[in-house]
């Protein structure tokens, strides 16, 4: 795993049991990615304010030049999020002291929320810190579902932190409170969440680690993707539900009353 020195912003590589400390972050990509230094800038600033010596981005940690690389990379994702100290999502279309509970709330449609690797980036981490555009704390989601407002969070607010998030993401509370205990309950068709990815292949790339598996990466395979991906599941797994996948699979989403105990 190759992490960023937070002080010396140098990329420094560990394995196995010798990985350090870090923080991850979560973001959309702009036209103007691969030179959005202020971006990674800032996630090392805030992560060194906590204390945090490393920090992962995609935009640097990854050689995508690597096309094994690159696999071994989507396919570990999950557990990377998972096993992140914090995660910071920077929603960078939303401006700092804005009330994310408004009725029209910049926060409540962020691009951020329209990506198909959101849910895998809500779901893994330990804790969530949500940040505006100037680095600006908006709230702190812990995996426990004990919210922690640090901006607009207070009182009465910090109540409503999970029903807000289940809301626009689309995924019961139950599940954003409980963490995988409760994900892994749901149906294979109904952990899909709609969204927009850069490549076709990475609708279904972002569920591998959502759902448990791994396999192989074949950019340009299309929607083949999904089949390879219903194979992967039906091999090991009786759940059927998974061939539903292909009927207005971009609208699903997860309601409270799909929830099977």
């Amino acid at each position: 795993m190759r992490l960023l020195n937070v002080h010396t912003r140098q990329l420094e590589e560990f394995f196995g049991e010798g990985i350090p400390l870090y923080a991850i972050l979560s973001h959309t990509w702009g036209a103007e990615e691969k030179q959005g230094y202020a971006k990674i800038d800032g996630c090392c600033r805030q992560a060194a304010r906590h204390g945090l010596r490393y920090v992962w981005i995609d935009t640097c940690c990854i050689d995508k030049m690597s096309s094994a690389e690159l696999s071994e990379a989507i396919n570990s994702m999950f557990r990377w999020y998972e096993a992140a100290n914090l995660c910071y999502d920077y929603l960078e279309d939303v401006a700092s002291g804005l009330d994310a509970f408004g009725p029209r709330s910049k926060f409540q449609t962020s691009r951020w929320f329209t990506r198909g690797w959101t849910l895998q980036e809500l779901l893994a981490p330990r804790r969530v810190l949500f940040f505006a555009s100037d680095w600006t704390p908006i709230f702190d989601s812990t995996v426990a579902g004990s919210l922690e407002g640090l901006q607009g969070g207070q009182g009465p607010m910090r109540s409503k932190q999970p029903q807000l998030l289940s809301g626009i993401a689309g995924i019961p509370e139950s599940v954003l409170q409980r963490h995988k205990e409760t994900i892994f309950r749901f149906s294979s068709v109904q952990i899909f969440l709609g969204g927009v990815t850069t490549r076709i292949e990475d609708m279904a790339y972002c569920l591998l680690g959502i759902l448990g598996v791994n396999m192989p990466l074949l950019y340009g395979e299309g929607d083949r993707a999904f089949v390879r991906l219903q194979e992967v599941i039906l091999s090991s797994s009786d759940d059927i539900s998974v061939l539903a996948w292909g009927y207005d699979r971009l609208s699903w989403k997860l309601t409270e009353n799909q929830y099977h105990s």
